[in-house]
């Protein structure tokens, strides 16, 4: 017979109507994507807490709503890997880990470089989120890619947004 203790101690055991495989190769995906939008919420904080020059108020505006978009998929991506049965990160150290975002601890970023590495970044994050929805896909996990749809849509409206923000003129 199993205690109490014992059944409080076991690893978690989410009903979920996904096969195991699933449970741990989409819990495992999303996992990664928390990991990259945790970076990439601090990198676009630090820009906009660094930011300088002549469009100072209207990056700085702009970095700030778009840090807490991205600071708002945080939750429903950690949440969605508990709730079909997964984990999920655990620690800064696991962030750093399993991040691809690549960090920027420049003393000084000129503004329109700001603007474009965020713009790249956000890119490579569609990019991953179309892989994770291939995987959801493939597994039949059509609530995940559902969240994943939108996300991508929010992703996409900031790199336009960057994109046209740092546009140089011509004249």
């Amino acid at each position: 017979m199993v205690t109490a203790r014992e059944k409080r101690l076991a690893p978690l055991r989410t009903p979920t109507s996904l096969s195991e495989e699933a449970t741990r190769d989409i819990s495992a995906a999303l996992t990664g994507l928390l990991a990259d939008v945790f970076a990439l919420y601090i990198k676009t904080k630090n820009f906009h807490w660094h930011v300088s020059g002549p469009h100072f108020r209207d990056y700085h505006l702009m970095l700030d709503d778009q840090s807490a978009e991205i600071l708002a998929m945080t939750d429903p991506i950690a949440e969605r890997a508990r709730k079909i049965g997964g984990t999920t990160l655990r620690s800064i150290g696991q962030i750093a880990k399993e991040s691809r975002i690549a960090d920027n601890d420049a003393d000084f970023v000129d503004a329109l470089d700001m603007l474009a590495e965020l713009r790249d970044d956000n890119h490579d994050l569609v990019n991953r989120m179309r892989e994770v929805h291939g995987l959801c896909d493939e597994h039949n996990d059509i609530a995940t890619a559902s969240l994943i749809e939108n996300w991508v849509d929010e992703t996409e409206k900031r790199v336009w947004f960057l994109f046209e923000a740092g546009r140089r003129g011509n004249g």
